[in-house]
């Protein structure tokens, strides 16, 4: 008698916790799909600014060849002594053809601030649609306030902006590091958890249309998706990476290493995005196929228009020396040539008539 109650008692236990994980699962269901709906913080991002207190990672054990990248995050700490080089041994850059006789002259610069509010994420909604640390490394946001792996044409055209002018484009980049410090996300996804090991240092940011060399632009679409660069470069290749830093006073040249600048000046990336469309999508398989880059003397490949090309300059205040790193993929180990951006055209329609009324006329707005 006593034992079929114990058994009873345990049963009854047993049910109550199953009863407690299907709730608790329906619960975050319903928060993922409220989310999804309104643009809100995605919960899987969230939950990985929780601190990780729950002991030894169990993908941690065994082999070391088959774990996961972050098992070694501390050998992941910092880029290679060759993937920095003395600013003052790079030669000029090689002069470019003058511009053409239709082209367009004038710049349009979007004022979005520097992300003081610290709107960070491990995502990526371009190339990685709906996956919580889908990027597996840091990223810098300005513009849209509601940018995380679950965004849409939607969510992002419901939220506020930095962005003056009601542009609520998204504006997004790799983070910066300073490998001397203690960063906030050390046991966290996309930082330490992925090698990616520092402070995160704050740029002043510069993000600029510009014009084609050879002829006027026309609008972007709405919700047109843009990157540049390739955040797998390393073991890509250099074919689709755009990688150019230089250092401020040394503008006259750039590297697709991490320049060490001299003092009193600041380490710059220059990140200049393909702007020759398609005229018929606003995103394509390969998150390229859509918009490519001109040619070599600045006009678009055929059946392609230009658009305003959005280029982005980040400034930074950088640790003297080989003390600052880029945020990568963990088998990329901070090659600087990984260097990228993301953006998307959330402008209304009449800021974005002005940005090619300003580039076609020669106007600096």
């Amino acid at each position: 008698m006593r034992i079929r109650q114990t058994l009873h008692r345990r049963r009854g236990r047993y049910l109550i916790a199953l009863a407690s994980v299907v709730a608790l699962g329906l619960v975050m269901g319903g928060i993922r799909a409220s989310q999804a709906a309104t643009g809100g913080a995605d919960p899987l991002t969230e939950a990985a600014k929780i601190p990780d207190d729950q002991g030894p990672d169990p993908a941690c054990d065994g082999d070391p060849a088959t774990q996961p990248a972050r098992c070694h995050a501390d050998t992941l700490a910092a880029p290679k002594a060759s993937d920095f080089v003395d600013i003052k041994k790079i030669q000029p850059n090689v002069r470019v053809a003058p511009p053409g006789a239709n082209a367009s002259k004038g710049t349009f610069v979007a004022r979005c601030g520097n992300n003081e509010d610290n709107h960070r994420n491990p995502d990526n909604f371009i190339v990685a649609l709906g996956l919580a640390n889908g990027a597996h490394h840091m990223h810098d946001y300005v513009g849209n306030k509601s940018t995380n792996g679950l965004s849409n044409d939607l969510t992002l055209d419901a939220a506020g902006t930095t962005c003056q002018q009601g542009d609520k484009s998204t504006y997004f980049w790799t983070v910066l590091r300073d490998t001397k410090k203690q960063g906030q996300d050390a046991n966290l996804d996309g930082g330490g958890k992925d090698g990616n090991i520092g402070g995160i240092l704050r740029p002043n940011v510069k993000l600029e249309f510009r014009g084609n060399a050879q002829s006027k632009v026309k609008a972007m679409p709405r919700f047109l998706r843009v990157i540049t660069g390739d955040a797998k470069a390393g073991t890509n290749g250099p074919a689709n990476a755009k990688a150019q830093w230089t250092c401020t006073g040394f503008n006259d040249r750039v590297t697709t290493k991490y320049p060490l600048c001299p003092q009193g000046s600041q380490v710059q990336r220059i990140l200049d995005f393909p702007s020759c469309w398609d005229q018929a999508n606003t995103d394509s398989a390969n998150h390229r196929a859509h918009i490519l880059f001109p040619g070599k003397d600045g006009s678009c490949p055929a059946r392609t228009a230009a658009v305003p090309q959005l280029r982005m300059t980040l400034t930074y205040s950088v640790p003297q020396g080989q003390a600052f790193a880029l945020d990568t993929f963990p088998e990329q180990n901070h090659n600087p040539l990984t260097d990228h951006g993301d953006f998307a055209n959330v402008m209304p329609i009449g800021l974005m008539n002005k940005v090619v009324d300003c580039v076609n006329t020669g106007k600096s707005c």
